[in-house]
């Protein structure tokens, strides 16, 4: 359908628009799972961030080795890609792996352990390891280098204008983010609800960003701090999607008043920093000799960053950077709930009740509080994220997947040891800073906590 109008209609309309959201609708038996993550590299003998030549090196070496395609811009490796998987240079050095859309949460596990070897394979010639944290603990702002991609450049000028740390998302956090499929508006609909108002049990669950700059913040996850001080018209939770009637139109409108980053022609980006997408449809921009384009469009969803983003399919944005090992248990978590029909209805029931001003006040709290807080019904959120770890589980063992004797459910053993413990990751870190390592950050790098 989508494709059909771009070749049909040149120029943009709102139908349009929201056409390229409504493509995303696919049978039950199409939905596939789509795991994302970054992660720091250091040099192990300073403790260094890695340059913008270490990477140069590193995905040199990814292609050589391991048949990656080479993503140039200017003459730089910017990023590779292979199967419908990507690597990307993030702002601040940060490397990501945007996973291939898979069917099941063992092909996911097995693309995530593939990029580790991968990528440790090539650096221990050059004595660099990666650390999974949400926020870089160790060095300053002043320390980092932004990465030479021309819309880094735009963010970053920009950036500093609509908030006070927008620079520091860009350079010094990482996430883990899951991307699931719908079937129609009314399950879009759902999901997105149920996720935006479970999801501050994944930041508890994944709270892993107590320190920057060295020192130990009043924060479990700094990262979602940071989030919160980056850019309102963009980030942050969407009180519209908890109106009766939520409609891929009504995520379109929201998209339109978003103020826009660029464009691109010709290869080259035009800023257009400040300038919403309507102004730039209804040619109330300067530049209205330019004629706004579905990749002009697909390339402002991007800009945008909720904490649950819709594009043709869903991303959940909410969890810190972690060790290898909790990757997998974070599209595993959300499986459960999104892709079984008895979980998601359940969950919806329980969410119904609680207003925006209960979800935005719980997203406050876990923040710097993790799993000691309570819910919008008052259940202490250590027992209730319990509760819903437990129909994840239900909801992965119905799917019957299994290898080896080994169903999907097991993938959420990483979440089961932190809520077994009573603390989020952050809080582990902290009781050591303060004893054991006697408030040395360094020790942090020195102990190898990532695997």
């Amino acid at each position: 359908m989508y494709k059909g109008i771009n070749r049909v209609i040149k120029k943009l309309s709102k139908d349009i628009l929201i056409s390229t959201l409504e493509k995303g609708c696919k049978p039950k038996n199409q939905w596939r799972i789509g795991t994302e993550h970054e992660k720091f590299g250091f040099r192990k003998n300073d403790l260094k961030p890695i340059t913008f030549e270490d990477i140069q090196k590193i995905f040199f070496n990814l292609s050589s080795n391991y048949k990656w395609e080479k993503i140039f811009e200017n003459k730089n490796i910017v990023g590779l890609k292979k199967n419908s998987a990507s690597i990307t240079l993030e702002p601040g050095g940060q490397i990501e792996l945007s996973g291939a859309p898979l069917e099941d949460l063992f092909q996911t596990c097995k693309e995530v352990n593939q990029h580790h070897d991968e990528l440790n394979n090539v650096c221990k010639d050059y004595e660099i390891q990666f650390m999974g944290m949400g926020v870089l603990p160790k060095w300053n702002l002043s320390d980092l280098r932004l990465m030479p991609k021309e819309r880094y450049k735009i963010m970053s000028r920009y950036m500093p204008k609509v908030g006070t740390k927008g620079l520091d998302m860009m350079m010094r956090t990482t996430t883990i983010q899951a991307n699931f499929d719908f079937s129609s508006e009314e399950d879009m609909a759902k999901k997105i609800k149920v996720s935006q108002s479970i999801q501050p049990l994944i930041i508890a669950l994944y709270a892993n960003s107590p320190f920057i700059d060295s020192k130990l913040t009043d924060y479990l996850s700094y990262r979602s701090y940071i989030w919160t001080k980056t850019d309102n018209d963009r980030c942050g939770l969407l009180p519209f999607v908890y109106e009766k009637n939520f409609t891929f139109e009504r995520y379109v409108d929201y998209l339109l008043d978003v103020p826009m980053y660029f464009i691109l022609r010709d290869n080259k980006y035009i800023d257009l920093s400040g300038k919403t997408f309507r102004d730039f449809l209804e040619k109330k921009t300067k530049l209205i000799n330019l004629e706004p384009s579905i990749k002009d469009w697909e390339v402002h969803i991007t800009t945008v960053f909720p904490e649950v983003r819709l594009k043709s399919f869903i991303e959940l944005r909410g969890a810190d950077g972690g060790p290898w090992s909790r990757v997998c248990a974070l599209p595993a978590f959300w499986t459960g709930i999104l892709y079984d029909d008895e979980v998601l209805d359940h969950l919806s029931d329980i969410v119904a009740s609680w207003s925006f001003i209960d979800i935005k006040n719980l997203y406050n709290n876990v923040r710097k509080f993790g799993l000691k807080t309570n819910n919008p019904d008052g259940e202490n959120l250590l027992d209730f994220t319990k509760k819903i770890v437990d129909l994840s589980s239900k909801g992965l063992r119905n799917r019957d997947i299994q290898i080896s004797g080994k169903n999907e459910e097991s993938f959420l053993e990483p979440l089961r040891k932190i809520l077994n413990s009573g603390n989020s990751p952050a809080e582990i870190w902290r009781e050591l800073y303060l004893n054991e390592w006697s408030k040395n950050i360094d020790m942090l790098y020195k102990n190898n906590y990532f695997k």
